[in-house]
């Protein structure tokens, strides 16, 4: 029914009594951190779950310099004089779940490689900046093989392989207050971005659940990047505002599932729809000079103009759990979104920058009758330097919850219905996640984690017991991240 992998596992009441425990994971849902964020925006190191901005490298001493490697022969520093930054970063974890229909562990990790160059010191051009990354993902998603929740348990957790991310150029105008990013890139770098929600691993607090959910191929967000352009204009310090035009979809057209279809990264779709997103930025308190706590908040939407398959109706007009149907779904034209973020310091520590407790929050929604999620919102609170001995640390707790739509849980009592037997209608999909992040060294951070996970899939049938809900899951894990 669905036109792609995600949404096959995602889709209607049938596809996931049939597909919990063995379809293969949606994207992860993570994000980079944005780059040129407003000023006075929280800025905490957790918001970088997969690329780290270490201090500049230095050889004094392994505990002490930014990267592990340092700067053998002042090589790297020859590179940035001139503008040429290279970046290799490590991230591994191990999960495992305690609680739920099936218990066990997992590792799995990602690493990154980019290439930045600063077009004015490298060829004279001044404003310009050229980026290319690529992934190595390697051992196996929670998520995909246990849990089967939309909320996937790791923002890494992805279909193993080596693919290209980034490869975008961007040229600044005006001062800096246009700028425009052309080539392959995520939309999940700088749109619907919560710093504060940066630390935690859950991929819900990086690209919306929703959106991984409703979107072909889950969108243009880690693993997969896009062909499109984003423009972004800067009138004052404190407003911003973006739009962005990507392919409709990051994947070409096909079955089963589009990190498989694009297992380099180097489809480069362009005949697949188009995805339009816009936000606007507004800033409080900007400036070190300040007298108020900053804080950053943001509305935006988007579409998408692909078909989208309806959760409950067939194209002949009979329900698709009717065994008379032709099975094949009604066809909408389009998918939207509305959105809303919030980032805002609620206290500092005296005579510091940016320590102290951050509160984050998000809302979207969209139509319920081609979705699986209708509506999705997380938030939480972050607190960096909890600890005086500890003040680069950041520990956290978050909540995630994903609406199912009334559709879709009309679905589901269509299937008890024609099939006459016990079937369990979902509702929704929580998670809690308590985590802290600790700055071992420069180059170094470590995470240990705890999440739950009430009700995964929104209420799927369990697999020993498929006439109730799949149990609650409980997640132990440790994610390391190494900075070269």
């Amino acid at each position: 029914m669905p036109f792609d992998g995600c949404r096959q596992r995602h889709a209607g009441a049938v596809a996931f009594a049939a597909a919990l425990f063995s379809a293969t994971p949606s994207p992860a849902l993570s994000q980079i951190p944005p780059t040129g964020s407003l000023p006075g925006a929280p800025q905490t190191r957790a918001q970088q779950p997969l690329e780290q901005t270490p201090s500049p490298p230095a050889d004094g001493g392994i505990w002490q310099r930014g990267r592990l490697l340092g700067d053998p022969g002042g090589i790297r520093s020859k590179l940035e004089d001139a503008g040429i930054s290279i970046t290799l970063q490590e991230t591994s974890e191990v999960l495992g779940n305690v609680t739920g229909d099936l218990t066990g562990a997992i590792y799995e990790g990602a690493t990154l490689a980019a290439l930045q160059i600063d077009t004015a010191k490298a060829i004279g051009l001044p404003g310009g900046t050229f980026k290319a990354s690529m992934y190595q993902i390697h051992g196996q998603g929670l998520t995909g093989s246990n849990l089967g929740n939309l909320d996937t348990v790791s923002n890494i957790e992805a279909v193993p392989g080596s693919r290209l991310f980034d490869l975008w150029y961007e040229q600044t105008m005006l001062g800096g207050a246009l700028s425009l990013r052309l080539g392959q890139q995520a939309a999940d770098a700088e749109f619907q971005v919560t710093t504060y929600g940066g630390v935690f691993i859950n991929g819900a607090f990086g690209w919306p659940t929703l959106a991984a959910t409703a979107l072909p191929a889950g969108g243009p967000a880690y693993p997969l990047a896009a062909l499109g352009g984003r423009i972004k204009m800067q009138p004052r310090d404190d407003l911003a505002m973006l739009l962005g035009v990507y392919s409709g979809s990051p994947a070409p057209a096909g079955q089963g599932d589009p990190q498989v279809r694009n297992a380099s990264g180097t489809s480069f779709v362009l005949n697949q729809g188009v995805f339009v997103i816009g936000e606007v930025q507004y800033a409080i308190n900007t400036g070190d000079q300040a007298a108020g706590l900053p804080g950053t908040y943001k509305l935006g939407a988007w579409y998408n103009s692909n078909a989208f398959p309806d959760q409950r109706f067939g194209a002949d007009g009979r329900l698709l759990a009717d065994p008379s149907s032709g099975g094949v779904p009604l066809s909408h034209s389009g998918n939207y979104s509305v959105y809303a973020v919030a980032d805002q310091l609620i206290w500092r520590e005296p005579g510091t920058k940016d320590q102290g407790i951050g509160v984050f929050a998000r809302v979207t929604a969209s139509s319920g009758d081609r979705n699986p999620v209708s509506a999705f919102v997380n938030a939480g609170v972050t607190w960096k330097g909890a600890f005086h001995s500890r003040p680069d640390d950041t520990i956290g707790i978050g909540v995630g919850f994903a609406r199912i739509s009334d559709t879709a849980r009309q679905a589901d009592g269509d299937v008890a219905l024609f099939s006459g037997t016990a079937y369990p209608r979902r509702a929704s999909e929580t998670v809690l996640e308590l985590t802290y992040q600790a700055a071992v060294t420069p180059w170094l951070t470590l995470q240990p984690d705890f999440q739950y996970i009430f009700s995964p899939g929104g209420g799927v049938p369990g697999i020993n017991n498929p006439a109730n809900k799949a149990a609650d899951a409980a997640v132990l894990g440790l994610r390391s991240v190494v900075v070269f």
